[in-house]
Order: C-alpha cells, then structure tokens, then sequence
C-alpha cells in the first residue's frame, strides 16, 4: 500500500465518530435493537449458544444509518457459523472486548465460520479472541495426503469488503486458516496476534488473495503452515514489522495450480523477523501450471533469519504430493525481485535456493548485502542456483550465486 494509503486508512480510525457517520451517510440513527449480545441475551459461559445473538446485533446494525458499534463484552461466547452480509447503510464497528469459540460441531457451518462480505467500512478491534477451537477437529483434516480434500472452517473471512482495519485481537487455533482476505481492497491488518501450534495442519495466519492495497504491521504469528501466504490477484501488499515463527516463513503462492489465475505485483516485505520457520521468503509456483500469471515487483528488505530453513527460495517446480507432471516447463514468470538487507541463521546449508524452470527462467533476480550463515556443523553455507538471471552485491563468495 502507498504511504497515502496507509495513511488515509489511520485517518479514518482517528476522525470523529460525527465525521466518520457523515461519510457513512449522515448521522447515527437508532437502530431496531441493542448492539450488545449480552443485551440480546447472549451468555458468556463458553457453553451456551451465541449465535442468533450475533447476528441479530449484525442485523440490528447493518440496517442503522451512520457509525454503529456491534459490543463482544468480557466472556467466552459460543457460536457456529456466521454469515455477516451487507451491503449495509452503516459503517460498522465490532468491539470485541471477549472471546467468540468456534463450536467443535462441524455440521454447524456452512463452509467458513466467521464470514463478512460485501461490506463497506468495517472495524474490528479490541482485545479479545477469536479462538477457533481447532484441537477439537485438527484430526479430521487429511489435506496432508490428499490434496484435494476437504477444508475445514477458516476463523475469519473478509470477501468483497473495502476499507476494513483490524486492530488489537488475538486469532487463535483456527480450524484451517486464521484470516482469509478474498476480493477485498484498503484493509489494515495492525498489531494482531495469530497464534496455533506449530504442528497443527492448515493453520495458515493470514491468506490473501485477488486483493488490493493490503498492509500487515506490527502483527505477530506463529502457527502450522504459512504465517502470510499470498495468492493469485493480489496486488500492493505491504508486510512490515512482523514477527514470524512458528510456521512455514511468508510465502507468495502457489502459483498456476488453477485456470485463469491473475498477477502478483508490487509486494514489499521489510522489517520484519522469522524464527525457527520452515521456510523463510517463498515464492513458489506449480511445475505443471495450469495458468501463466506474472509474480513481479518484489521487494524483500531489512528481514532478520534466526535460524530459519531455507532462508530464501524461489521454486518453480513446486509439486506437493507428487500431483504434477514433471516436466520442467512452467507458465509462471517471475521477474524484478530483490532480496535486500538479509542477514542471520539457517538451519540448513542451504541458505539461498533459486530452483527456476529450464523453459522460463527467473528475470532480475538481485540479491544485495545478504548474509545467512549456516549455525549447523559438518558442512558450509551455501547457495543453490538454477536458470535465474540478475546479479549479485555485498555477498560472500558461497552465496554469490547470480
């Protein structure tokens, strides 16, 4: 996102609640019912039932006029799937000061649980937790050995919303991912915490896709699979001090598994840290791939590795569970991606992997000032290299490798 972006975003957080109502439309009116669950008779219990209370509040507050204000007070609140539709005559607040529990009853949601779509002007802040429960039903996922399985409940979904922010909250153990972000545009994602354990299937932190203008900031995650995993369409997305570990690193893809998918451009990753992950900087794209989207724009600075797998990695023959033809070829170009500032630790020799079609290979590749030592013994860091064209700066000889 441009500064002016990031900047208009804070502008609307910190404007009058009078200001924000006029450009919602005009004054707050009263709306048909409380805006509390607990004054819709929802019980903090942990047990009880939520979920009519929930969205009635929605309901009660998407039909009001101006800035209105959905209230998750303290407790632990119950609930099943969630359809959270617009488009609404409000701007929406939702003040979660609780907890919401992902019920372990699957027959309870239709496909994700907590979902928001076709909505204008959402808030989501607080201190309280999103907690998808998903040590109940992690021992249902089979997604890892067969790749088309069936995908639990992501926790929060944000489909077609525009100028969204989220603030303060905790997401944790979500049955699939944390926070999906689909077809949504001007969304700020601003000292969340996201948090499963490392080993727990699908778990990815924050997933977005066919989405623009999208900034992560001060935001902390560890999880089972991808801590920021960036799929086809997104474009303008700006990661920056976030803290990434457990989990599988910050990952753009994959790439090219499905007809018709769009370019990824204008990323930049800086400031931020990877602990103990995986993976470190990913992009990776199918071998056999079905579409030929572009992945350009890329910059990576100022990134801080502790010993981290494979630090940096750019694949263009990824094929999990053996599910492609080998072929060598690929439809997926990758051009203009600079790894700048990266200094720290692999847990493997392998410090820089560039494994690139023979067909298509990568384009303006710059690795600059990179330094990742290997903290193991019995072997020397080093760097693997195949088909990338661009060129090298401030490195040691071992890493040199373009």
């Amino acid at each position: 996102m441009k500064a002016a972006g990031v900047a208009a975003l804070l502008v609307m957080a910190a404007v009058s609640p009078s200001a924000r109502a006029q450009a919602a439309g005009g004054a707050p009116s009263v709306p048909a019912g409380p805006l509390d669950i607990a004054q819709l008779g929802a019980k903090g219990d942990g047990k009880s039932d939520s979920t009519p209370m929930l969205l009635k509040a929605w309901k009660n507050a998407c039909d009001a006029t101006g800035v209105q204000k959905i209230v998750i007070p303290p407790g632990n609140y119950l609930t099943g799937g969630l359809e959270l539709s617009g488009p609404c005559k409000s701007s929406i607040i939702i003040r979660l000061d609780g907890n919401l529990l992902g019920t372990g009853d699957l027959n309870a949601y239709k496909k994700n649980w907590i979902e928001i779509e076709n909505v204008e002007n959402l808030s989501i802040n607080g201190h309280g937790t999103i907690d998808g429960q998903g040590a109940l039903v992690w021992n249902k996922n089979d997604c890892q050995h067969s790749y088309n399985c069936k995908v639990l409940p992501n926790s929060l979904v944000l489909d077609f919303v525009t100028n969204a922010q989220i603030r303060g909250i905790t997401l944790a153990n979500s049955k699939f991912f944390h926070l999906n972000i689909f077809a949504s545009k001007n969304v700020l994602i601003d000292k969340v915490t996201v948090k499963a354990p490392g080993n727990s299937p699908n778990t990815d932190g924050i997933h977005i896709g066919d989405s623009s203008n999208v900034t992560i900031s001060g935001t902390t995650i560890g999880v089972g699979d991808d801590c920021i995993s960036i799929g086809p369409g997104s474009k303008i997305i700006r990661i920056e001090g976030v803290k990434c570990g457990p989990g599988h690193g910050i990952s753009v893809g994959s790439l090219g598994r499905y007809k018709d998918e769009k370019d990824v451009e204008d990323l930049k990753v800086k400031g931020c840290t990877l602990a103990g992950t995986t993976n470190g900087l990913r992009i990776k794209s199918y071998e056999d791939s079905k579409s030929s989207p572009k992945a350009s724009k890329f910059l990576y600075e100022d990134v801080t590795m502790d010993n981290v797998s494979y630090p940096i990695i750019i694949d263009q023959k990824y094929c999990p569970n053996n599910i492609c033809a080998r072929s060598g070829a690929s439809k997926v170009a990758v051009t203009d991606v600079v790894f700048k500032n990266i200094h720290g630790t692999s847990n493997t020799p392998e410090a820089i992997t560039l494994n690139c079609a023979n067909n298509l290979p990568c384009q303006g590749v710059q690795l600059i000032n990179v330094d990742i030592k290997y903290n193991g013994s019995g072997n020397k860091t080093m760097a693997v290299c195949k088909n990338a064209i661009g060129k090298s700066s401030g490195l040691a000889k071992e890493l040199a490798c373009i």
